[in-house]
């Protein structure tokens, strides 16, 4: 018999995409794998309930990429890890079965383990109960706040390698996103925009042309955005003599004033 899948909460995740956006109520914190994030999954060898030991540990591949702040932080193929808690072999009597398995955890880019669950939400519902007469050979059902990942009855339970499920972040884990190569540009969405240097530039008549390292930037009194650094400054208005300046410019802003000296007459 094909394993079937039944999931109790399935509206609340059908078609969520695998980011922490997804399950956020209120603004997204920053550097942080949100509680309830969904992870889905797939297992990665075939278990069954005649060969397998309380405290085995089962392997899992993520599959699909989680990201934060747009960084992926739990790759497509990461390691997630469940653990069987109960086991009981088919008994005499045609008595089926029993095979639990929690997930524990999957092992993000930097290593660290981030806590997974089997349910969107911690709180408990009231449709478990009537959950468990539904039960099929091989199934696989959701308890809503159970500790248990998977509950399975059956004879011989078999569950094939590239079954897939979805589980849930456990809680909200702050991350150090320069673990995940990302520190320079981390660093600049957290600091505060750097001021662009800015000459305001007058000159007495005013009208004149202003020229910024041999460019023309407009006519007097103008403010413009300059880089840090050494600039030439020229104000030049016809009938009157050149005002030149070399400045340099280490930031913040500066006010210049050309006093513009009037040509002889012919």
């Amino acid at each position: 018999m094909a394993t079937s899948l039944v999931a109790q909460q399935t509206t609340a995740v059908a078609g969520a995409p695998a980011t922490q956006t997804a399950v956020s109520a209120g603004v997204a914190q920053p550097h942080t794998l949100l509680d309830g994030t969904p992870v889905k999954l797939r297992l990665n060898q075939t278990i069954s309930s005649s060969d397998a030991k309380i405290n085995q540990e089962i392997p899992f591949d993520v599959v699909e990429d989680i990201k934060v702040d747009d960084t992926v932080v739990l790759p497509k193929g990461a390691t997630a890890i469940g653990t069987v808690t109960e086991v009981d072999h088919k008994k005499s009597m045609g008595r089926a079965g029993k095979l639990n398995i929690s997930i524990s955890y999957a092992r993000l880019s930097d290593n660290e383990k981030v806590a997974l669950r089997a349910t969107k939400d911690t709180k408990g519902g009231g449709h478990v109960g009537a959950m468990t007469g539904a039960i099929v050979a091989t199934s696989i059902i959701f308890f809503p706040a159970a500790p248990l990942f998977l509950f399975i009855h059956g004879k011989d339970i078999t569950i094939p390698q590239g079954t897939e499920i979805t589980s849930f972040v456990e809680g909200d884990m702050h991350l150090d996103m320069s673990k995940f190569g990302v520190a320079a540009s981390q660093a600049v969405l957290a600091a505060p925009a750097a001021v662009q240097p800015s000459l305001t530039i007058d000159s007495a008549p005013s009208g004149a042309d202003i020229q910024i390292d041999g460019a023309f930037v407009g006519n007097t009194p103008s403010t413009v955005s300059v880089g840090v650094g050494s600039h030439d400054i020229s104000v030049t208005k016809k009938g009157f003599s050149d005002w030149t300046k070399k400045l340099n410019v280490t930031g913040g802003k500066i006010n210049l004033n050309a006093d513009l000296e009037a040509l002889p007459t012919k």
